[in-house]
């Protein structure tokens, strides 16, 4: 898949999760669950021990649809970032900017989503090939942020992470975000073992994102 096909891709299904977990077990069932609900693009973190083989088991599984994206979240270096995209992950997120790994996704034809939280560290990413930028962490920035940021910088694609719930997709969205991404406002069924509400939850999620977008587009 191409490095572009994977960003219209991410935006197209519009949430990206991001799973956590305690376990391997957790982690792919957290994942399954959000996939069924279609929020397709997943963001295994690196903090979910064995990381790496899970990206592989997910991989092997869903490789092959063309509606799922699977990538490899909370990489802080390019060892990382390499043994990820060699697990298959198509995209990288991390919660700051590297200038290792900007070069080794460049290398590869990954997109890297970088954290950042100024203007300057959205200019650097940019810079340094990021397409999309994930804005961290966004319960505290907000999206009038998003907002400021598109004054100077109308044609940077942001992302916000943390904090991004049902309640304000609405306000992401018509702050102009090109996706957003959500943890435990989304999973948070997951702690009790409830896997069939992450599923009615990340429905909710696509369908309120979705909405949002139709709303915009339409004024």
């Amino acid at each position: 898949m191409k490095r572009i096909d994977i960003l219209n891709q991410i935006s197209n299904i519009g949430v990206v999760a991001v799973v956590r977990g305690n376990s391997a077990e957790q982690a792919v069932k957290i994942a399954d669950a959000c996939i069924e609900g279609g929020v397709s693009a997943i963001e295994l973190t690196y903090t979910v021990p064995g990381a790496r083989n899970i990206i592989e088991q997910l991989d092997a599984k869903y490789g092959n649809r063309k509606d799922v994206v699977i990538g490899a979240g909370s990489v802080l270096d390019p060892e990382t970032a390499k043994g990820a995209i060699e697990a298959g992950a198509k995209f990288i997120v991390a919660p700051s900017f590297n200038e290792e790994v900007a070069k080794l996704a460049n290398r590869y034809q990954i997109p890297y989503v970088p954290g950042t939280q100024t203007i300057k560290e959205i200019v650097t990413a940019m810079e340094y090939g990021s397409e999309v930028i994930k804005v961290f962490p966004g319960d505290i920035l907000g999206p009038k942020f998003i907002k400021d940021v598109h004054g100077p910088l109308p044609y940077a694609n942001l992302m916000p992470s943390g904090g991004v719930s049902l309640d304000n997709i609405k306000d992401w969205v018509n702050a102009g975000v090109v996706a957003v991404s959500a943890g435990s406002s989304l999973t948070a069924g997951a702690k009790k073992g409830d896997y069939a509400l992450v599923t009615e939850t990340a429905k909710a999620f696509a369908k309120e994102y979705k909405d949002a977008v139709a709303a915009k587009n339409s004024k």
